[in-house]
């Protein structure tokens, strides 16, 4: 999680947007369109096993394509796989990226 913040704080510039979605995705100040992704990557992160063709209607309802919902499930899976991999390996994250995300998170 830690890299993928500081990442996301690269690409925004909005550190209080990475604080928000660690906090609470479903809290954080983004698009519906954009909530509907994210409550369908949490689901299919968390409970795999339980995810049903009617979790993609709330993404249809707000104009993704079935090629975009593919590339939410493709990224969604990979991230997951990448990091099972990693810490399967004992892969520490880096010392840059642990920095970075102690200071979006302080405060906190």
């Amino acid at each position: 999680m830690a890299h993928h913040a500081a990442g996301l704080v690269r690409l925004t510039k909005n550190p209080e947007l990475a604080r928000a979605l660690m906090r609470d995705h479903a809290a954080a100040d983004i698009t519906p369109r954009q909530r509907a992704m994210l409550d369908y990557a949490v689901k299919l992160t968390r409970t795999p096993g339980e995810m049903v063709e009617a979790d993609l209607a709330p993404m249809r309802t707000h104009g993704l394509t079935d090629r975009d919902i593919l590339d939410v499930n493709q990224v969604t899976a990979y991230f997951a796989y990448v990091n099972r991999v990693a810490d399967g390996l004992g892969v520490a994250t880096d010392a840059y990226a642990e920095a970075e995300h102690t200071a979006i998170t302080d405060g906190d």
